[in-house]
């Protein structure tokens, strides 16, 4: 845990109460049982005599001030002062959850600029009406639940390293159309913002009940169709870029109603499955010591796999400009 050292020997620091649950000592008085969390790891935790019931659920951000006790061989911090955060308190949310490296508003003003070169004023507009309406939620949304890219800001990371990639292979392969491979890369998720449902830390808890029963893939085609009848585009490019967010998923086993039906839909969907699945084998390996296995990965084919130590198991992105 990230806690500050305190000359009386008290410590102190920002949490997230991962477990808030009100319980009664053997006397009758009653106290929260807490398991304190940041991205160091977890500390079970107590309040005694508590009194103010309500003020403190699971998932809220807090500062303790306490000590660290022992309680049956194991670490137990005892709380002396509890308090919600406030509005002024400085803190870095990247200190308490998986949080992108890159600030999501820096990579989306990155995407701005790109779009902004665009060429073709139909997918230009297209694009930038989406990502302007959505920008609150975009810059922070996590990219997934539980997989690739679940991390505050991880979406922006997600769509960067697409667009990065997928800028690289144009160069290599002149005929494909840049700007609907760009366009495509850039909004095939944006409907994550409105499928999930989001914790106070930012993080995904679950799926709305909208998102189950549609999804980001069908709904993203929808923010097409409606941004270019709003915008009067009758263009044939809104229905490639529907097309293209519909069919990123590959298969109708992972969610795609449509197979990619033309170069730039095939490479926006293998682009987005290599990224996810680079993220994945960085994260396993990541996680145990150079010449080790990792445990079987159910989300790789539930695979092993193998840490060779010759690189650096950090998910790193090369931003280009």
């Amino acid at each position: 845990m990230n806690f500050k050292t305190l000359p009386n020997g008290m410590c102190d620091g920002f949490v997230i109460l991962k477990k808030c649950e009100v319980k009664n000592s053997k006397n009758g008085s009653a106290y929260l049982d807490l398991i304190l969390g940041d991205k160091e790891g977890e500390i079970p935790a107590k309040l005694w005599d508590y009194t103010d019931n309500g003020l403190f659920e699971a998932e809220m951000i807090v500062k303790v001030r306490g000590t660290i006790e022992q309680y049956n061989g194991k670490d137990q911090f005892r709380i002396a002062q509890i308090r919600p955060v406030a509005s002024t308190d400085e803190y870095n949310i990247a200190d308490l959850v998986p949080a992108s490296e890159v600030g999501g508003e820096q990579i989306f003003n990155m995407l701005l600029k790109r779009i902004h070169s665009f060429k073709d004023n139909d997918l230009k507009r297209i694009v930038l009406s989406i990502l302007e309406d959505k920008k609150d939620l975009l810059i922070n949304c996590p990219a997934a639940f539980r997989l690739h890219h679940a991390m505050v800001g991880g979406l922006m990371l997600h769509t960067i390293s697409i667009v990065r990639m997928a800028e690289e292979i144009c160069k290599i392969y002149p005929n494909i159309d840049k700007e609907l491979l760009l366009s495509g890369a850039i909004l095939h998720d944006t409907a994550k913002t409105w499928e999930f449902e989001l914790s106070k830390t930012g993080l995904v808890k679950g799926y709305s009940t909208e998102g189950e029963l549609i999804g980001h893939l069908v709904k993203g085609a929808m923010y097409v169709e409606n941004t270019a009848n709003k915008l009067g585009i009758k263009s044939e490019k809104a229905v490639l870029l529907q097309h293209m967010i519909l069919s990123h998923h590959g298969v109708p086993e992972f969610g795609s109603p449509v197979r990619p039906m033309f170069l730039e839909a095939e490479i926006l969907s293998a682009l987005d499955s290599l990224d996810a699945t680079i993220f994945e084998i960085n994260n396993a390996t990541g996680k145990v010591k150079p010449g080790e296995f990792t445990d079987r990965q159910w989300a790789l084919d539930n695979r092993k796999l193998y840490n060779h130590g010759l690189t650096n198991n950090e998910h790193k992105v090369n931003l280009g400009e």
